[in-house]
């Protein structure tokens, strides 16, 4: 049965993020883009709804106790669309700079042993705001997950890691990392391994911080492992996980993509509400669209049809995440909301910052800090291209099976 109504804790969580976003965020998400940062302090009140949005922080609707999350609902791929929209309204950076495992969350929760789950999702908790990070992207391994090069190896009770990573969020300041690496690159995905990587491990540095054009205010940080020993427990999921050539570690990555595809394509959407409401105040204030004037009239038409397709991208998101709540596979869906929202938010900021002519470029304009940090979703999490493949690929295999 299909129901288009968000759970009431769902909408009762968005709505209160929304007014975090408006009245704490919006303020200040110019400054902060200009600083590449906000201060420490800020991320304060953010910590508690941080904590009860996480994996493994949620509470499976039960009342709060010592270690609970305010009564609020146990994390799910529609709860995080729902309010990772508002997230993008806000300041798309603060759907990476919420304290919290973030990134690494999901595949923790997955993939990780009762004991790894309760050691480090505990190490997040309490004493201020704590982070934590997903390592797979090196400089010649992105969207293609097999050609990952860093290096891992056994020795005795520790494994060695060598390479380096980039692009990492929150690397530099992350209390661990989920780091991926391969015992071999010709065993392809069978090679590869997750590991639990904490902060200060010797022989892990961290390189450069990435000066970017958008999503300034989110860090990007490069990790250089040299020699970087780590405890053999801090395999992800333990060894037993990887006998027999399983690929655990190919899959972690995998059903990360799963769940941070309609992430991205719902951040997405939001950017381009952001966009489309402030061109829309923007055209109001300037124009008397009740007047029989032709251009008036295109301009009409042209908010009508934006409104059209953000309805249209949110649904998508929204279609995906219930795949993945629902345990269905969803990779054809995920890559669907990847590639259409961030597409719809380029062409809706594109088109305010055409139609605002030189107020939309002028530095301090909410429209003209939205054009640059958009540009990055059609990259991160696989390309525009690399999601046309995987769709095509499933397409494909689904006319195969019906007609077999």
């Amino acid at each position: 049965m299909i129901d288009f109504e968000i759970p009431d804790n769902i909408a009762n969580l968005r709505n209160a993020l929304h007014w975090m976003m408006k009245e704490k965020v919006r303020p200040h998400c110019i400054q902060a883009d200009i600083d590449a940062k906000y201060p420490q302090s800020f991320y304060d009140d953010f910590g508690p709804m941080a904590a009860a949005m996480s994996p493994g922080g949620g509470g499976k609707g039960k009342k709060k106790d010592s270690g609970g999350s305010m009564g609020m609902p146990e994390a799910s791929a529609l709860m995080a669309v729902v309010v990772g929209e508002e997230l993008g309204w806000g300041d798309p950076t603060m759907a990476l700079n919420m304290p919290g495992p973030g990134t690494g969350g999901p595949a923790l929760a997955a993939r990780g042993t009762e004991e790894q789950k309760e050691k480090y999702f505990g190490m997040l908790k309490g004493g201020g705001a704590k982070w934590a990070a997903y390592g797979l992207t090196e400089p010649g391994a992105g969207s293609d997950v097999a050609h990952i090069r860093t290096t891992c190896h056994k020795e005795g009770d520790e494994w060695v890691l060598n390479g380096t990573k980039c692009f990492i969020s929150n690397g530099a300041k992350a209390e661990w990392t989920l780091v991926f690496a391969t015992i071999d690159a010709k065993l392809g995905h069978a090679g590869q391994r997750v590991f639990i990587v904490e902060k200060g491990t010797p022989g892990l540095t961290i390189g450069k911080i990435e000066n970017k054009m958008g999503f300034r205010a989110s860090e990007t940080a490069e990790m250089v492992f040299d020699n970087c020993r780590i405890p053999a427990e801090n395999l992800l999921g333990g060894e037993d996980a990887h006998q027999k050539g399983g690929k655990e570690g190919f899959k972690t990555a995998m059903e990360f993509f799963d769940t941070s595809r309609p992430m991205v394509g719902i951040l997405a959407i939001g950017i381009a509400r952001a966009a489309y409401e402030e061109l829309d105040q923007w055209v109001k204030d300037n124009y008397w669209l009740d007047r029989p004037i032709p251009r008036y009239a295109a301009l009409r038409d042209r908010l009508n049809d934006m409104q059209r397709k953000l309805d249209a991208g949110r649904l998508l998101c929204w279609k995906a995440a219930w795949m993945a709540d629902n345990k269905i596979s969803n990779t054809k869906e995920a890559s669907m909301a990847k590639m259409y929202g961030p597409g719809l938010a380029m062409e809706i900021c594109s088109e305010a910052v055409r139609i605002m002519g030189a107020h939309g470029t002028l530095k301090g304009h909410l429209v003209e800090k939205l054009y640059r940090d958009i540009k990055v979703f059609d990259i991160f999490e696989g390309t525009h291209q690399i999601q046309q493949t995987i769709i095509a690929k499933h397409m494909f295999t689904d006319v195969a099976m019906k007609t077999a």
